[in-house]
């Protein structure tokens, strides 16, 4: 059949001046890029110069440092995500304090001074502060010490002071207002120093912490954008509820911009296993950070930005055993055991192990999705590599249909061979071809997301809809591949 003029996107059918015209058409050349983008949620100080609520690329500490005030929350979770990974693009969405909000206090008492000169390794938030201590100094000079040490380092999360009443103690304020400064770690000597000798502390834990921002401010900034993954600082139900509304939205078929929250939440096993089980989200991640020294803003944005790196390149690859680099888990006797953490996978909380050498490593990064909405247990959504795959799998199809079939015309099948083959048609029949090899060949042969192709092939369905003769209607059902995560194996010896 002859090519008809009706086929040419630029060059007009009715054309009577002489030429060679050539037109260019890249449908065919061109292939989908994905480049996933992470979102960071968190507080800035008064003395950053960024404008609250307007999303801000950050390609540096430094930048973040400015943008958000050197020691806020912020700059830190940048500081520690740069520190892991320099190539993912990265967001932040700066919050300031709410209206109401309370700062959280913690005090360190000192009870008797030190005997010897040696500086203290005192350890606030998982920073480590070294305050001077001189032989012989009484337990004021001593809470002295630590009030000039603890406010010469603008990056600890909080300022000191002398208390009003009693000199030899020390009051934290943490620099910013919210609940997230209730998970300030006080301890001293974490990774082998030594105290002075003679140095006698009480800490009082850091508390009344109270409202954290509201985070309708950061989902309206959002706007449109695809935002892949979101570090989430807080773990109010509020907070919570919040971000996981939006996500869902977004993961809905109008949408198509869909991400996952990256949160931690510190505390006992048995408060972990409540704060798991009160959510149910496909989109949320909790890393159950037990009671670890570094807090739990960094554990997210520690968190996220792994995971980002990782999923970026393969979204079916399981994370477990990935470094958290930079965070200090809890010390050996303190850490949850096996069967504690088993329990906690079946409470919509993530796991992490810490290797001999102090290293902590993702074990099981799950969504805290339960059950389905008849409230009966379902694993569908256990992992997270689960909605990344697919989201991952949407992407490329419509990549595919939008880079090829822009503004096709849609016939059945049975009328295909009475057009011209260079029409721009689109059958049930192409739909179904375009998709299987696509399945076939990137899906399976070049990224490894799915398996069973024939079990795809055989229950593919595609019709143009019975009452409207311009939509496609199609059914598929991809077989995601599985996560090598747990061996079995019985060994049956002979003798």
């Amino acid at each position: 059949m002859a090519i008809s003029a009706t086929v040419f996107n630029s060059i007009p059918a009715a054309l009577r001046v002489p030429g060679w015209y050539i037109e260019f058409d890249n449908r065919l050349a061109g292939n989908a890029v994905f480049q996933g983008k992470l979102l960071v949620l968190g507080q800035m100080l008064a003395s950053g110069d960024a404008d609250p609520g307007v999303p801000l690329r950050i390609t540096n500490p430094e930048q973040a440092d400015d943008a958000f005030g050197r020691g806020s929350m912020l700059a830190e979770q940048f500081r520690a995500i740069k520190e892991v990974d320099i190539y993912t693009e990265t967001w932040a969405i700066p919050l300031e304090d709410a209206e109401l909000a309370v700062k959280a206090t913690g005090a360190i008492e000192v009870t008797a001074g030190p005997s010897q000169t040696r500086p203290l390794a005192l350890y606030v938030a998982g920073y480590r502060v070294w305050c001077e201590m001189e032989a012989g100094a009484t337990a004021e000079e001593a809470a002295q010490a630590i009030v000039d040490a603890v406010n010469g380092d603008d990056r600890v999360p909080v300022t000191a002071e002398l208390d009003g009443t009693t000199a030899s103690k020390v009051t934290l304020t943490c620099r910013w207002g919210g609940e997230t400064g209730n998970d300030i770690d006080l301890r001293d000597s974490v990774k082998g120093e030594v105290r002075p000798r003679g140095l006698q502390l009480t800490y009082t834990a850091f508390a009344d912490g109270a409202v954290n921002p509201e985070l309708d401010v950061a989902i309206a900034a959002m706007g449109s954008e695809w935002w892949n993954w979101i570090c989430l600082p807080y773990t109010d139900t509020t907070s919570l509820e919040t971000m996981e509304a939006e996500l869902s939205d977004r993961y809905g078929p109008m949408r198509q911009i869909g991400g996952r929250a990256f949160a931690a939440f510190r505390g006992t096993h048995s408060e972990t296993a409540t704060k798991g089980n009160s959510r149910n989200s496909p989109h949320l991640t909790v890393m159950g950070t037990d009671l670890a020294p570094s807090p739990t803003w960094l554990w997210a944005a520690t968190d996220a930005i792994v995971a980002a790196a990782a999923l970026g390149i393969d979204p079916a690859r399981p994370l477990q055993t990935l470094a958290l680099p930079g965070l200090i888990g809890p010390a050996e006797g303190e850490r949850w055991s096996d069967a504690e953490r088993n329990l906690l996978l079946y409470d919509g909380v993530a796991t992490y192990t810490v290797s001999s050498d102090g290293t902590v490593r993702i074990e099981r990064q799950i969504t805290t999705y339960q059950e389905n909405v008849s409230g009966i247990p379902d694993d569908s959504y256990l992992d997270i590599n689960t909605p990344e795959t697919l989201e991952r799998i949407r992407f490329e199809q419509i990549s595919m249909f939008a880079q090829k079939y822009p503004r096709h015309k849609l016939a059945a099948d049975i009328d295909r061979d009475f057009y011209d083959p260079s029409q721009p048609i689109m059958t049930p029949k192409v739909a179904k071809a375009e998709l299987l090899n696509l399945y076939r060949l990137t899906f399976m042969g070049a990224n490894g997301w799915v398996r069973d192709y024939a079990g795809y092939a055989e229950s593919f369905q595609a019709n143009i809809d019975p009452s409207d003769p311009s939509r496609l209607n199609v059914i598929d059902q991809p077989m995601l591949i599985g996560q090598y995560r747990v061996h079995a194996q019985q060994t049956q010896f002979r003798r």
